[in-house]
């Protein structure tokens, strides 16, 4: 395995970080501004080991959480498997919130060594961030097809923003062409896009592909469950419907405090709940 690597990007605000299938782009801005490149190497120092950890603990993530509970594991391993400890309703392995959990420890190891006013930690768009008082964020959200679909305003303190889908970096059980959400860290976000984009589907719908996880990666914890490989046409009720079961998915979810907003968009429509976005293309009030 190669080693990680670290690239301050050209804008000098910004530091690449890379190590086999694990992306970052880490922005911070420290109170003193003399600490940027320090929090850089604090960061850097902490990420090169994480791959190693979780390599180590792949046989065990991969498996159904009650199996993560009887092995003692590294610290990003712990955080997937909390983030979804409280799942009992959807078959969900640790693995759905890997992405996440990263991010979430890169930020807790930099916020733990220096004062910051912001940090985003950005592992593939699902996002470790935190915006002091009287600071701003927003992320940009798009569509498969790199269409914009709205601006998230971050909310003031620490939280987490993961994006879920047809198409994405993982394979999915539903149709969505994305999923966004906020939460209260990374992790849990990343685990919940995952569970609201499952289900956004139109069962058994003959323009639906459809193979078995294990067919696409041997290695994948889905197993022989049938995962999307490709979305026909559908008609403006099919894609509603869709819809709907995922928002029904996304309020439970909200109800539960899992999340604070969610974004769904599939074939040109979209339904948001609770999330603050600049321009949404529809707003869809929780209690409709």
């Amino acid at each position: 395995m190669q080693s990680a690597v670290a690239r301050l990007l050209p804008d000098g605000q910004r530091l690449h970080l890379q190590h086999g299938p694990i992306d970052l782009i880490l922005s911070i801005t420290p109170k003193n501004p003399d600490h940027r490149a320090r929090a850089f190497d604090v960061a850097f120092e902490r990420f090169q080991s994480i791959l190693f950890e979780l390599s180590a603990d792949l046989p065990v993530l991969r498996k159904p959480l009650q199996d993560c509970l009887m092995h003692r594991l590294s610290p990003v391993s712990q955080r997937m498997c909390g983030a979804v400890r409280d799942e009992r309703r959807h078959f969900i392995t640790p693995m759905a919130a890997v992405a996440g959990a990263v991010a979430d420890e890169v930020l807790e190891v930099v916020m733990g060594a220096f004062a910051v006013r912001t940090i985003l930690v950005n592992n593939g768009g699902d996002i470790a961030f935190f915006v002091g008082k009287h600071e701003s964020g927003r992320i940009l959200i798009s569509d498969l097809d790199g269409r914009e679909q709205g601006l998230v305003e971050l909310p003031v303190g620490r939280g987490g923003l993961a994006t879920s889908g047809r198409g994405g970096r993982s394979l999915s059980l539903g149709i969505a062409d994305s999923v966004t959400v906020i939460s209260k860290n990374a992790a849990v976000a990343d685990a919940s896009a995952t569970l609201i984009a499952n289900e956004v589907d139109v069962p058994g719908h003959p323009n639906i592909r459809r193979k078995p996880a294990a067919e696409l990666d041997p290695d994948s914890d889905l197993g022989a469950r049938r995962v999307v490989t490709g979305c026909g046409p559908l008609a403006a009720s099919e894609t509603a419907a869709a819809l709907a079961q995922g928002r029904s998915e996304a309020i439970y979810l909200l109800r539960k405090g899992r999340v604070s907003g969610a974004a769904l968009f599939l074939n040109g429509q979209a339904e948001t709940l609770e999330m603050p976005l600049c321009l949404p293309p529809k707003k869809v009030p929780l209690h409709a």
